[in-house]
């Protein structure tokens, strides 16, 4: 099996419907696979198994979260390179299989592509928004709405991480694979269009949801990957910078602020069984390294 395209998808049939209807115009189903994890669905998504039957799909009836999800799937698959997609994105190149194929074999130390991301729901195709000039680049992370890595690169890592429930777990495999002397490239020469409505997900006081979950994910990682004393150090520094420049500024901010020290002492006892540290010559590299661009 060449290529498996992963994606973990909650209540959002017509996005899934949509990705999936663009991403089989770009598969041969003899040489790739698409996999889909329903994550506790409570909407119709379940239909669009009659729809799809070509489609391998997972479910859960209680929701695991993202990274969870993500960490089932991923075993599932067959192919040689897996791409990961967020259910409300898609490439904009019906050939992105054969130029990530062909980026992988150029750099043999290569095991993550994070692709360019464009945001918004009316960007019917690639032309006019191409960067001619613009170089590829090696980079800290990787986007979850649009990459791919390597399978023998990903099975040698602890995969997303259980620990994460969303928001954060992209950045864990990123430091694993570094640490393995592998590779991030982002390049500009494959497109994913990340259908997202971030005036809407404002409205919907998401970005507080968001604060809170990152801020407590942030802390975590920290816990598992950086040796001491520098754990103490960045999570200190991560909580005093965020109670001042969110907390006292906002009130829901602050409710969240203190949710998510408590969830980080409450959840202590789980997460430091995941304890793995990363050399210090991998934190020094990843520092080094810039975010890809968004």
């Amino acid at each position: 099996m060449e290529a498996s395209i992963l994606i973990v998808s909650k209540n959002r049939k017509d996005e899934l419907q949509k990705t999936l209807l663009i991403l089989e115009k770009c598969v041969s189903k003899k040489e790739h696979e698409i996999l889909v994890f329903l994550d506790g669905c409570t909407d119709e998504s379940g239909e669009l198994k009659q729809e799809f039957p070509w489609v391998q799909w997972y479910s859960s009836e209680v929701s695991i979260g993202a990274s969870r999800a993500r960490n089932l799937l991923y075993k599932k698959a067959r192919g040689s390179i897996f791409f990961g997609f967020d259910d409300d994105a898609h490439p904009m190149q019906e050939d992105f299989i054969s130029k990530a194929l062909g980026l992988f074999r150029s750099r043999q130390q290569l095991g993550i592509i994070a692709f360019r991301e464009l945001r918004g729901k009316n960007i019917d195709n690639y032309l006019g928004h191409e960067d001619p000039l613009e170089e590829d680049y090696l980079t800290k992370d990787f986007m979850g709405c649009g990459f791919a890595i390597r399978k023998d690169v990903y099975m040698k890592t602890a995969g997303f991480p259980k620990w994460i429930d969303i928001y954060g777990e992209e950045i864990c495999v990123a430091l694993e694979v570094l640490n393995l002397n592998h590779e991030i490239l982002f390049t500009y020469k494959i497109v994913v269009n990340h259908r997202v409505d971030t005036e809407a997900r404002k409205l919907q006081g998401g970005n507080y949801f968001r604060f809170g979950r990152q801020l407590k994910n942030t802390a975590n990682f920290y816990l598992v990957y950086y040796p001491f004393p520098l754990l103490l150090k960045k999570v200190a520094r991560l909580y005093f910078l965020n109670l001042f420049k969110y907390g006292f500024k906002n009130w829901s901010f602050f409710k969240e602020f203190w949710k998510s020290l408590y969830k980080n002492i409450i959840q202590f006892p789980v997460v430091i069984r995941y304890r793995r540290p990363v050399s210090s010559s991998t934190i020094q590299k990843f520092n080094s390294l810039p975010n890809p661009k968004y």
